[in-house]
Protein backbone atom coordinates (compact mmCIF):
# COMPACT_ATOMS: atom_id res chain seq x y z
CA UNK A 1 0.00 0.00 0.00
CA UNK A 2 2.76 2.39 0.89
CA UNK A 3 4.54 1.66 -2.19
CA UNK A 4 1.36 1.99 -4.54
CA UNK A 5 0.69 5.93 -2.74
CA UNK A 6 4.03 6.48 -3.89
CA UNK A 7 3.91 6.01 -7.06
CA UNK A 8 0.97 8.16 -7.09
CA UNK A 9 2.57 10.81 -5.85
CA UNK A 10 5.39 10.76 -8.54
CA UNK A 11 2.85 10.63 -11.33
CA UNK A 12 -0.20 12.51 -9.80
CA UNK A 13 1.32 16.14 -11.04
CA UNK A 14 0.68 14.55 -14.75
CA UNK A 15 -2.57 13.62 -13.64
CA UNK A 16 -3.94 17.39 -13.48
CA UNK A 17 -4.79 17.67 -16.64
CA UNK A 18 -6.56 14.80 -17.11
CA UNK A 19 -9.64 15.21 -15.04
CA UNK A 20 -11.99 14.67 -17.70
CA UNK A 21 -10.52 10.90 -18.41
CA UNK A 22 -11.77 10.07 -14.52
CA UNK A 23 -15.74 11.55 -15.09
CA UNK A 24 -16.28 9.24 -18.36
CA UNK A 25 -14.95 5.38 -16.99
CA UNK A 26 -13.70 3.71 -20.02
CA UNK A 27 -13.58 6.28 -22.04
CA UNK A 28 -10.52 6.14 -25.00
CA UNK A 29 -9.38 9.34 -24.77
CA UNK A 30 -5.45 10.02 -25.32
CA UNK A 31 -3.56 11.30 -22.20
CA UNK A 32 -3.09 15.18 -22.46
CA UNK A 33 0.53 16.30 -23.55
CA UNK A 34 1.63 19.20 -21.07
CA UNK A 35 5.16 20.71 -19.71
CA UNK A 36 4.84 21.22 -16.00
CA UNK A 37 7.19 22.59 -13.56
CA UNK A 38 7.38 21.17 -10.68
CA UNK A 39 7.76 23.05 -7.46
CA UNK A 40 9.90 22.11 -4.75
CA UNK A 41 8.87 21.65 -1.10
CA UNK A 42 9.87 24.61 0.99
CA UNK A 43 11.61 23.55 4.72
CA UNK A 44 8.30 23.86 6.29
CA UNK A 45 6.50 22.59 4.10
CA UNK A 46 8.41 19.10 4.44
CA UNK A 47 8.54 19.52 8.25
CA UNK A 48 4.89 19.83 8.82
CA UNK A 49 4.25 17.19 6.02
CA UNK A 50 6.71 14.70 8.21
CA UNK A 51 4.95 15.49 11.61
CA UNK A 52 1.65 14.96 9.80
CA UNK A 53 2.65 12.26 8.21
CA UNK A 54 3.88 10.50 11.63
CA UNK A 55 0.67 11.29 13.53
CA UNK A 56 -1.59 10.18 11.07
CA UNK A 57 0.63 6.56 10.56
CA UNK A 58 0.82 5.82 14.39
CA UNK A 59 -3.00 6.31 15.10
CA UNK A 60 -3.89 4.50 12.22
CA UNK A 61 -1.34 1.88 13.74
CA UNK A 62 -3.05 1.89 16.68
CA UNK A 63 -6.42 0.64 15.09
CA UNK A 64 -4.62 -1.33 12.05
CA UNK A 65 -2.84 -3.69 14.32
CA UNK A 66 -5.83 -4.77 16.01
CA UNK A 67 -7.78 -6.49 12.75
CA UNK A 68 -6.15 -9.64 12.08
CA UNK A 69 -6.78 -10.64 15.64
CA UNK A 70 -9.33 -8.82 17.67
CA UNK A 71 -12.24 -11.52 16.02
CA UNK A 72 -10.58 -14.07 17.66
CA UNK A 73 -9.95 -12.50 21.38
CA UNK A 74 -13.38 -11.30 21.20
CA UNK A 75 -14.91 -14.23 20.60
CA UNK A 76 -13.48 -16.14 24.07
CA UNK A 77 -14.75 -12.68 26.22
CA UNK A 78 -17.91 -12.62 28.07
CA UNK A 79 -21.10 -12.43 26.32
CA UNK A 80 -19.47 -12.88 22.83
CA UNK A 81 -22.01 -14.01 20.05
CA UNK A 82 -21.42 -13.63 16.04
CA UNK A 83 -23.15 -10.07 15.77
CA UNK A 84 -20.89 -8.82 18.88
CA UNK A 85 -17.47 -9.97 17.42
CA UNK A 86 -18.46 -8.55 14.22
CA UNK A 87 -19.54 -5.05 15.92
CA UNK A 88 -16.56 -5.10 18.21
CA UNK A 89 -14.38 -5.44 14.84
CA UNK A 90 -16.57 -2.46 13.29
CA UNK A 91 -17.79 -0.66 15.88
CA UNK A 92 -15.19 2.52 15.60
CA UNK A 93 -16.20 3.15 11.89
CA UNK A 94 -19.98 4.59 13.04
CA UNK A 95 -18.56 6.64 15.52
CA UNK A 96 -15.59 7.86 13.27
CA UNK A 97 -18.02 8.10 10.21
CA UNK A 98 -20.72 10.18 12.66
CA UNK A 99 -17.97 12.81 13.64
CA UNK A 100 -15.42 13.54 10.60
CA UNK A 101 -17.36 16.39 9.49
CA UNK A 102 -18.18 18.02 13.14
CA UNK A 103 -14.91 17.89 14.41
CA UNK A 104 -13.73 18.72 11.01
CA UNK A 105 -15.74 22.20 11.16
CA UNK A 106 -14.99 22.57 14.90
CA UNK A 107 -11.74 23.05 14.33
CA UNK A 108 -12.21 25.79 11.90
CA UNK A 109 -13.39 27.81 14.73
CA UNK A 110 -10.85 26.78 18.22
CA UNK A 111 -8.04 25.45 15.58
CA UNK A 112 -6.05 22.05 13.93
CA UNK A 113 -4.30 21.36 16.85
CA UNK A 114 -6.95 21.57 19.84
CA UNK A 115 -9.06 19.37 17.94
CA UNK A 116 -6.32 17.07 17.33
CA UNK A 117 -5.34 16.50 20.97
CA UNK A 118 -8.86 16.11 22.30
CA UNK A 119 -9.74 13.52 19.23
CA UNK A 120 -6.04 11.64 20.61
CA UNK A 121 -6.98 12.23 24.20
CA UNK A 122 -10.37 10.53 23.43
CA UNK A 123 -8.87 7.67 21.29
CA UNK A 124 -6.43 6.49 24.13
CA UNK A 125 -9.68 6.48 26.83
CA UNK A 126 -11.43 4.50 24.41
CA UNK A 127 -7.92 2.28 23.98
CA UNK A 128 -7.57 2.10 28.03
CA UNK A 129 -11.71 1.31 28.40
CA UNK A 130 -11.41 -1.93 26.12
CA UNK A 131 -8.01 -2.98 27.79
CA UNK A 132 -9.75 -3.17 31.12
CA UNK A 133 -13.03 -4.91 29.86
CA UNK A 134 -13.22 -8.33 30.39
CA UNK A 135 -16.85 -8.75 28.16
CA UNK A 136 -17.48 -7.99 24.74
CA UNK A 137 -19.85 -5.17 25.78
CA UNK A 138 -17.00 -3.51 27.47
CA UNK A 139 -14.44 -3.70 24.18
CA UNK A 140 -16.98 -2.82 21.91
CA UNK A 141 -17.77 0.30 24.02
CA UNK A 142 -13.77 1.40 23.78
CA UNK A 143 -14.32 0.79 20.20
CA UNK A 144 -16.31 3.55 19.71
CA UNK A 145 -14.55 5.84 21.84
CA UNK A 146 -11.56 4.98 19.69
CA UNK A 147 -13.27 5.89 16.69
CA UNK A 148 -14.84 9.00 18.73
CA UNK A 149 -11.28 10.57 18.20
CA UNK A 150 -11.99 11.07 14.53
CA UNK A 151 -9.38 13.21 13.59
CA UNK A 152 -8.96 12.23 10.11
CA UNK A 153 -10.62 14.93 8.27
CA UNK A 154 -8.76 17.65 10.68
CA UNK A 155 -5.35 16.53 9.62
CA UNK A 156 -6.10 16.58 5.94
CA UNK A 157 -7.33 20.31 6.82
CA UNK A 158 -3.90 20.93 8.45
CA UNK A 159 -1.86 20.19 5.67
CA UNK A 160 -3.74 22.22 3.26
CA UNK A 161 -3.44 25.15 6.18
CA UNK A 162 0.43 24.23 6.25
CA UNK A 163 1.31 23.84 2.42
CA UNK A 164 0.69 25.79 -0.72
CA UNK A 165 -1.72 24.66 -3.22
CA UNK A 166 1.01 23.52 -5.73
CA UNK A 167 2.55 20.83 -3.60
CA UNK A 168 -1.04 20.00 -1.86
CA UNK A 169 -1.12 16.91 -3.85
CA UNK A 170 2.18 15.56 -3.29
CA UNK A 171 1.71 16.58 0.35
CA UNK A 172 -1.69 14.35 0.44
CA UNK A 173 0.03 11.60 -1.08
CA UNK A 174 2.93 11.10 1.24
CA UNK A 175 0.79 11.06 4.27
CA UNK A 176 -0.86 8.13 2.70
CA UNK A 177 2.43 6.75 2.35
CA UNK A 178 2.83 6.49 5.94
CA UNK A 179 -0.69 5.18 6.72
CA UNK A 180 0.19 3.03 3.57
CA UNK A 181 3.02 2.09 6.05
CA UNK A 182 1.00 1.75 9.28
CA UNK A 183 -0.80 -1.02 7.42
CA UNK A 184 1.83 -2.78 6.78
CA UNK A 185 3.44 -3.19 9.79
CA UNK A 186 0.03 -3.44 11.71
CA UNK A 187 0.06 -7.18 9.96
CA UNK A 188 3.07 -8.30 11.86
CA UNK A 189 2.82 -6.93 14.90
CA UNK A 190 -0.64 -7.19 15.58
CA UNK A 191 -0.54 -10.97 15.43
CA UNK A 192 3.09 -10.88 17.17
CA UNK A 193 2.30 -8.94 19.87
CA UNK A 194 -1.03 -10.33 20.54
CA UNK A 195 0.98 -13.86 20.77
CA UNK A 196 3.66 -12.75 22.97
CA UNK A 197 1.94 -10.57 25.32
CA UNK A 198 -2.03 -10.80 24.79
CA UNK A 199 -4.40 -8.97 22.69
CA UNK A 200 -4.76 -6.41 26.32
CA UNK A 201 -0.95 -5.14 24.77
CA UNK A 202 -2.85 -3.71 21.34
CA UNK A 203 -5.06 -1.84 23.23
CA UNK A 204 -2.26 -0.25 25.33
CA UNK A 205 -0.70 -0.05 22.58
CA UNK A 206 -3.10 2.37 21.06
CA UNK A 207 -2.27 4.68 24.18
CA UNK A 208 1.22 4.42 24.06
CA UNK A 209 1.06 5.98 20.14
CA UNK A 210 -1.72 8.28 20.84
CA UNK A 211 0.81 9.82 23.83
CA UNK A 212 3.59 10.02 21.08
CA UNK A 213 1.03 11.61 18.67
CA UNK A 214 0.09 13.96 20.68
CA UNK A 215 3.89 15.03 21.56
CA UNK A 216 4.78 15.43 18.32
CA UNK A 217 2.30 18.09 17.41
CA UNK A 218 4.95 20.22 19.38
CA UNK A 219 7.44 19.78 16.77
CA UNK A 220 4.88 21.56 14.18
CA UNK A 221 6.93 24.56 12.59
CA UNK A 222 5.82 27.77 13.71
CA UNK A 223 3.74 30.47 11.69
CA UNK A 224 1.03 27.78 10.10
CA UNK A 225 -1.64 29.99 9.45
CA UNK A 226 -4.68 29.38 11.09
CA UNK A 227 -7.87 27.86 9.67
CA UNK A 228 -10.04 31.03 8.19
CA UNK A 229 -13.47 31.39 8.84
CA UNK A 230 -15.39 31.98 5.42
CA UNK A 231 -19.43 31.69 5.00
CA UNK A 232 -19.71 28.63 2.81
CA UNK A 233 -16.57 26.65 3.96
CA UNK A 234 -19.27 23.38 4.74
CA UNK A 235 -21.45 23.73 1.78
CA UNK A 236 -21.84 19.88 0.69
CA UNK A 237 -23.63 20.56 -2.75
CA UNK A 238 -20.83 20.57 -4.75
CA UNK A 239 -19.72 17.36 -2.63
CA UNK A 240 -22.50 15.70 -3.91
CA UNK A 241 -22.82 15.35 -7.31
CA UNK A 242 -23.34 12.34 -9.17
CA UNK A 243 -19.67 11.41 -10.00
CA UNK A 244 -18.15 11.98 -6.42
CA UNK A 245 -20.96 10.39 -5.13
CA UNK A 246 -20.64 7.11 -7.11
CA UNK A 247 -16.71 7.35 -5.29
CA UNK A 248 -18.24 7.54 -1.95
CA UNK A 249 -20.25 4.16 -2.97
CA UNK A 250 -17.22 2.71 -4.00
CA UNK A 251 -15.53 3.51 -0.59
CA UNK A 252 -17.64 2.14 1.60
CA UNK A 253 -18.15 -0.63 -0.34
CA UNK A 254 -14.14 -1.26 -0.29
CA UNK A 255 -14.06 -1.31 3.38
CA UNK A 256 -16.90 -2.80 3.93
CA UNK A 257 -15.39 -5.73 2.38
CA UNK A 258 -12.28 -5.36 3.90
CA UNK A 259 -13.78 -5.23 7.52
CA UNK A 260 -16.09 -8.06 6.80
CA UNK A 261 -13.57 -10.06 6.06
CA UNK A 262 -11.68 -9.72 8.47
CA UNK A 263 -13.90 -10.18 10.92
CA UNK A 264 -14.34 -14.33 9.89
CA UNK A 265 -10.33 -14.43 8.10
CA UNK A 266 -8.78 -15.11 11.80
CA UNK A 267 -11.22 -18.29 12.46
CA UNK A 268 -10.30 -19.29 8.60
CA UNK A 269 -6.58 -19.33 9.65
CA UNK A 270 -7.09 -20.86 13.40
CA UNK A 271 -9.44 -22.76 13.21
CA UNK A 272 -10.25 -24.34 9.72
CA UNK A 273 -6.43 -24.64 8.41
CA UNK A 274 -5.29 -24.96 11.78
CA UNK A 275 -2.33 -22.06 11.59
CA UNK A 276 -1.15 -20.56 15.00
CA UNK A 277 -1.64 -17.09 15.55
CA UNK A 278 2.14 -16.40 15.40
CA UNK A 279 2.08 -17.74 11.89
CA UNK A 280 -0.45 -15.16 10.39
CA UNK A 281 1.40 -12.49 9.95
CA UNK A 282 3.71 -14.37 7.86
CA UNK A 283 0.90 -14.78 5.65
CA UNK A 284 -0.49 -11.53 5.66
CA UNK A 285 2.75 -9.96 4.46
CA UNK A 286 3.84 -12.52 2.07
CA UNK A 287 0.48 -12.02 0.22
CA UNK A 288 0.82 -7.71 0.65
CA UNK A 289 4.50 -8.00 -1.40
CA UNK A 290 3.51 -10.13 -3.72
CA UNK A 291 0.20 -8.09 -4.16
CA UNK A 292 2.57 -5.76 -6.08
CA UNK A 293 3.06 -7.75 -8.93
CA UNK A 294 -0.94 -6.80 -9.52
CA UNK A 295 -1.49 -3.26 -8.18
CA UNK A 296 1.82 -1.82 -9.85
CA UNK A 297 0.47 -2.44 -13.30
CA UNK A 298 -2.93 -1.27 -12.72
CA UNK A 299 -1.12 2.04 -10.96
CA UNK A 300 0.71 2.44 -14.14
CA UNK A 301 -2.10 1.49 -16.77
CA UNK A 302 -4.28 3.95 -15.05
CA UNK A 303 -1.83 7.05 -15.52
CA UNK A 304 -0.71 6.26 -18.72
CA UNK A 305 -4.39 5.58 -20.15
CA UNK A 306 -6.41 7.52 -17.53
CA UNK A 307 -9.04 4.65 -18.42
CA UNK A 308 -11.80 4.02 -15.44
CA UNK A 309 -11.61 0.53 -16.42
CA UNK A 310 -8.87 0.08 -14.32
CA UNK A 311 -11.36 -0.08 -11.55
CA UNK A 312 -13.24 -2.72 -12.91
CA UNK A 313 -10.12 -4.72 -13.18
CA UNK A 314 -9.33 -3.94 -9.21
CA UNK A 315 -12.83 -5.18 -8.47
CA UNK A 316 -12.57 -8.46 -10.39
CA UNK A 317 -9.15 -8.77 -8.56
CA UNK A 318 -11.35 -8.39 -5.44
CA UNK A 319 -13.99 -10.68 -6.28
CA UNK A 320 -11.58 -13.85 -7.72
CA UNK A 321 -9.69 -13.17 -4.51
CA UNK A 322 -13.27 -13.64 -1.92
CA UNK A 323 -14.60 -16.36 -4.21
CA UNK A 324 -11.41 -18.19 -3.54
CA UNK A 325 -11.35 -17.58 0.48
CA UNK A 326 -15.39 -18.84 -0.36
CA UNK A 327 -14.93 -22.27 -1.96
CA UNK A 328 -11.55 -22.98 -2.21
CA UNK A 329 -10.01 -21.69 1.07
CA UNK A 330 -8.14 -25.53 1.43
CA UNK A 331 -4.70 -24.99 2.25
CA UNK A 332 -2.35 -22.39 3.29
CA UNK A 333 -1.14 -21.81 -0.54
CA UNK A 334 -4.65 -21.19 -1.57
CA UNK A 335 -5.48 -18.53 0.81
CA UNK A 336 -2.14 -16.83 0.10
CA UNK A 337 -2.91 -16.53 -3.67
CA UNK A 338 -6.79 -15.50 -2.24
CA UNK A 339 -5.24 -12.50 -0.39
CA UNK A 340 -2.64 -11.90 -3.14
CA UNK A 341 -5.06 -11.17 -5.28
CA UNK A 342 -7.54 -9.29 -2.72
CA UNK A 343 -4.68 -7.13 -1.46
CA UNK A 344 -3.32 -6.10 -5.55
CA UNK A 345 -7.22 -4.84 -6.24
CA UNK A 346 -7.46 -3.22 -2.56
CA UNK A 347 -4.32 -1.54 -2.65
CA UNK A 348 -4.76 0.03 -5.98
CA UNK A 349 -8.13 1.36 -5.43
CA UNK A 350 -7.04 2.46 -1.79
CA UNK A 351 -4.53 4.46 -3.17
CA UNK A 352 -6.67 5.66 -6.36
CA UNK A 353 -10.03 6.44 -5.38
CA UNK A 354 -8.79 9.46 -2.95
CA UNK A 355 -6.69 10.63 -6.05
CA UNK A 356 -9.52 10.42 -8.00
CA UNK A 357 -11.95 12.32 -5.67
CA UNK A 358 -9.32 15.41 -5.53
CA UNK A 359 -9.50 15.57 -9.16
CA UNK A 360 -12.67 15.73 -9.77
CA UNK A 361 -14.22 17.89 -6.80
CA UNK A 362 -13.39 21.57 -7.50
CA UNK A 363 -11.36 23.64 -5.37
CA UNK A 364 -14.34 25.41 -3.45
CA UNK A 365 -15.57 21.87 -2.51
CA UNK A 366 -12.37 19.67 -2.08
CA UNK A 367 -12.53 19.87 1.62
CA UNK A 368 -16.12 19.11 2.01
CA UNK A 369 -15.64 16.54 -0.48
CA UNK A 370 -13.06 14.39 1.39
CA UNK A 371 -15.19 14.98 4.74
CA UNK A 372 -17.90 13.09 3.12
CA UNK A 373 -15.88 10.47 0.99
CA UNK A 374 -13.89 9.51 4.68
CA UNK A 375 -17.71 9.52 6.25
CA UNK A 376 -18.47 6.73 3.67
CA UNK A 377 -15.33 4.55 4.29
CA UNK A 378 -15.71 4.45 7.80
CA UNK A 379 -19.28 3.83 7.40
CA UNK A 380 -18.50 0.86 5.21
CA UNK A 381 -16.29 -0.49 8.08
CA UNK A 382 -18.94 -0.30 10.22
CA UNK A 383 -21.26 -1.72 8.14
CA UNK A 384 -18.66 -4.74 7.04
CA UNK A 385 -18.42 -5.23 10.77
CA UNK A 386 -21.80 -5.67 11.26
CA UNK A 387 -22.52 -7.86 8.29
CA UNK A 388 -19.30 -10.40 9.28
CA UNK A 389 -21.06 -11.10 12.92
CA UNK A 390 -24.15 -11.51 10.98
CA UNK A 391 -23.34 -14.06 8.58
CA UNK A 392 -19.83 -15.91 11.05
CA UNK A 393 -19.97 -19.24 11.95
CA UNK A 394 -16.59 -19.82 13.72
CA UNK A 395 -16.44 -23.25 12.49
CA UNK A 396 -17.47 -22.03 8.92
CA UNK A 397 -16.43 -18.35 7.70
CA UNK A 398 -17.68 -19.00 4.16
CA UNK A 399 -20.51 -17.15 4.13
CA UNK A 400 -18.68 -14.22 5.31
CA UNK A 401 -16.93 -14.69 2.46
CA UNK A 402 -19.81 -15.03 0.04
CA UNK A 403 -21.61 -12.12 0.70
CA UNK A 404 -18.29 -10.35 -0.09
CA UNK A 405 -18.72 -12.24 -2.89
CA UNK A 406 -22.22 -10.34 -3.63
CA UNK A 407 -20.98 -7.08 -2.32
CA UNK A 408 -18.06 -7.26 -4.92
CA UNK A 409 -20.35 -8.22 -7.72
CA UNK A 410 -23.19 -5.73 -7.58
CA UNK A 411 -20.04 -3.18 -7.20
CA UNK A 412 -18.82 -4.49 -11.06
CA UNK A 413 -22.27 -4.54 -12.09
CA UNK A 414 -22.73 -0.29 -11.31
CA UNK A 415 -19.61 0.14 -12.47
CA UNK A 416 -20.11 -1.50 -15.75
CA UNK A 417 -23.59 -0.06 -16.07
CA UNK A 418 -21.61 3.56 -15.58
CA UNK A 419 -19.16 2.98 -18.21
CA UNK A 420 -21.54 1.86 -20.44
CA UNK A 421 -24.30 5.08 -19.66
CA UNK A 422 -20.48 7.17 -20.51
CA UNK A 423 -20.51 5.55 -23.63
CA UNK A 424 -23.76 5.61 -24.88
CA UNK A 425 -23.61 9.96 -23.84
CA UNK A 426 -20.86 10.61 -25.73
CA UNK A 427 -22.20 8.11 -28.92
Amino acid sequence: MATNLLIYAALQVRRKDRQRAFLEPMSDQSPVSAKLTISPMLGVEKRAISVIAVIAMLRMLGLFALLPVLSLYAAGLEGATPMLIGLAVGAYGLTQAGLQIPLGALSDRVGRVPVIVAGLAVFALGSLVAMYSDTIHGVIAGRLLQGAGAISATLTALIADATRAEVRTRSMAFVGIGIGASFLLAMVLGPLLAASFGVRALFGLGVLVAIVAALLLMLLPKGIEKPKRRAGRWDFRLALGADLLRLDFYIFTLHAILAASFVALPFLLSNSLELPVTSHWKLYIGALLVSLIGTIPLIVRDERQGKGGTIGAAVVLILIGEMLLAFAALSPASVFLALALFFAGFNFLEAGLPARLSLLASEESRGASLGVFSSFQFLGAFVGGLIGGLFLKVSDPGDVFLVCVLLASIWLILQGVTAFLSITRRN
